[in-house]
């Protein structure tokens, strides 16, 4: 049920009815405050501009032409024009009883899309670390979401897994291979870095033979590719532990590398050459972009391909959308990507539509994000200044997790506390970035995320539990309910409209990748069934009926409750 799409319509066709032009747009949204509605129409001003005629005038002539039927009780204008609705309380009751046991929610089927969205993209050789958390979890949200629509959702993991880099893993591999030495775990691999980089500073005839290695590798040879399969497969195992502990839904099916790519580039420098994009400049082919221009004010030249013939990620990126269009069939292309890659996706971009790679109806768009800080105010570190590695992080959530879930439950088997202190330590790091608009830093705080109060994973996961528990102390299987949902208080109608909310909420996530929306959404409804079980008798209460039909909204409570946290890949428990 999206209300503000079927209260958008009625209020479009009442002001086309009054004058305005066919494309006007009606501007309903939810009230910020109850005393103007649940939904305001603030279209009625801009529309009014363009007749020449007073807002208020309009707007009245307006709510004489709105046929809303039984869905409101009460339509009012105030100020200069805004028309204030106010829903039927018999009609919210009616909305919410038929979807309460619908498929997902009674979310509306979408017109599918193909949508292909690259996120998580890690580099090979190296252990996946806090920066790589960020675009792992928000693009999971994304594509979860979208997919909980009804679209068909292409994840493309963007691994890092070739450059010049892997001349020098390769040798040091076949060293340590002939050293007996070739057992290797990923935590070993960021010593083996370390180690490769060491032997290619300081020994020339290592160094020549990694340069020669990085030739052989692209041009194809069996022997290095084996050695570089070798490498991307230690690698994505232990990433996917990472991923499998953090319920994201990465496989090793997802991984398109940047390896992917490679064959394409050569083709796709002599075409931009073709088509007049691509010139030789000091020995390296260059796009110059006029929408870019450098501190002489002339246009910005962007490498496609080295003098040396190497090409550049702005080559692969180029190649990665042409891809995406051509051989997946996307009609839409999200990238979780931080926000300082912006301006060399966007002149990738810009390359791609002048080509005519992809056309502009298939949209192109960096879902970028700001950094995670300590509370310093500075890039998360670990004490010593050094990178902290994934798996540390999540060990430490589900430790201080398991703490405060035995200190409030001391009663409780330790095997049940480890399961829920898994879920809860886990959803914490999740929901404390995924609350937070992505377009901003934020300041990482143990204390806060793992909180029992306010916007928080612990405090969503016992607001379930808590209403799941309502449900279960009533006895009652969900095919019990047979009395209809009536609403008698201000809280069960407040409550009631809320969930009704829910499918608006998908549809922003979906549309504006903010997974928070989705988080405040879910915090607000918890605060209102708060309210509603503190006020209204639900197995106390002084009728079947009025029983019924409360365990009824605390049932489409818990059911939204889990569907949205699910959406955000944040597990429930029944007890906590």
């Amino acid at each position: 049920m999206n209300i503000q799409a079927l209260l958008s319509d009625k209020v479009s066709q009442a002001l086309i009815a009054a004058g305005a032009p066919a494309d006007c747009e009606a501007q309903v949204r939810q009230s910020a405050k109850a005393q103007f509605g649940d939904y305001q129409a603030n279209g009625v001003m801009s529309v009014a501009k363009k007749l020449g005629m007073p807002p208020r005038q309009l707007a009245e002539k307006v709510v004489q032409l709105l046929e809303l039927g039984d869905i409101a009780n009460k339509v009012e204008i105030a100020g200069p024009g805004f028309i204030n609705i106010f829903l039927n309380s018999d009609w919210v009751a009616h909305q919410a009883d038929a979807i309460l046991f619908a498929p997902k929610l009674g979310i509306a089927p979408v017109k599918p899309q193909t949508i292909v969205i690259d996120y998580s993209a890690p580099n090979v050789a190296k252990e996946m670390h806090v920066g790589n958390l960020r675009s792992t979890i928000i693009g999971d949200a994304a594509a979860r979401t979208q997919e909980f629509l009804g679209h068909k959702v292409i994840r493309a993991n963007h691994v890092g897994d070739w450059g010049t880099q892997f001349g020098m893993l390769i040798a040091y591999l076949e060293k340590m291979q002939n050293e007996n030495a070739s057992d290797m775990e990923l935590a070993d691999l960021e010593q083996f870095y370390r180690e490769a980089k060491k032997n290619y500073d300081e020994d020339e005839a290592f160094a020549l033979r990694a340069r020669g290695y990085v030739v052989k590798l692209q041009g194809g040879d069996e022997y290095c590719l084996k050695m570089w399969r070798k490498l991307v497969d230690i690698t994505m195992a232990q990433n996917q532990l990472s991923y499998d502990r953090l319920n994201v839904t990465l496989t090793n099916d997802d991984v398109m590398g940047e390896s992917l790519y490679n064959t394409m580039l050569p083709a796709i420098v002599a075409d931009l050459k073709a088509k007049g994009l691509a010139v030789e400049s000091e020995g390296a082919t260059v796009v110059f972009l006029d929408e870019y221009k450098n501190k002489d004010g002339d246009p910005m030249g962007v490498i496609i391909q080295k003098k040396d013939g190497g090409y550049l990620y702005t080559t692969t990126d180029i190649a990665c959308a042409k891809y995406r269009f051509e051989t997946l069939g996307a009609d839409r292309i999200l990238y979780y990507i931080d926000s300082r890659q912006h301006q060399h996706l966007m002149q990738a971009w810009a390359i791609v539509r002048k080509a005519g790679y992809v056309p502009d109806s298939v949209t192109l768009e960096h879902h970028m994000f700001g950094m995670m800080l300590g509370k310093d105010g500075k890039p998360f570190k670990t004490r010593t200044g050094g990178t902290v590695k994934l798996s540390e992080l999540l060990d430490e959530a589900i430790e201080r997790a398991n703490k405060l879930i035995a200190d409030k439950n001391p009663q409780m088997p330790g095997d049940e506390i480890q399961a829920i202190a898994n879920v809860v330590g886990i959803g914490a790091i999740k929901y404390a970035d995924l609350s937070k608009n992505r377009t901003t830093d934020y300041m990482f705080d143990w204390d806060n995320m793992l909180a029992f109060e306010g916007n928080t994973a612990p405090y969503m996961q016992y607001a379930y539990s808590r209403v799941a528990s309502v449900f279960k102390r009533a006895d009652v299987a969900e095919s019990d309910l047979t009395l209809p949902l009536v609403i008698t208080e201000e809280r069960e109608q407040l409550l009631a409209t809320r969930l009704l909310q829910f499918e608006e909420t998908l549809t922003v996530v979906a549309r504006e990748g903010t997974p928070h929306v989705m988080c405040a959404y879910l915090y607000d409804l918890a605060g209102l069934f708060s309210a509603f079980y503190e006020h209204c008798q639900i197995l106390n209460a002084e009728s079947e009926q009025t029983r019924q039909s409360r365990l009824k909204l605390a049932l489409l409570t818990a059911k939204t409750l889990k569907t949205g946290l699910d959406t955000l890949g944040i597990a429930t428990v029944e007890r906590m």
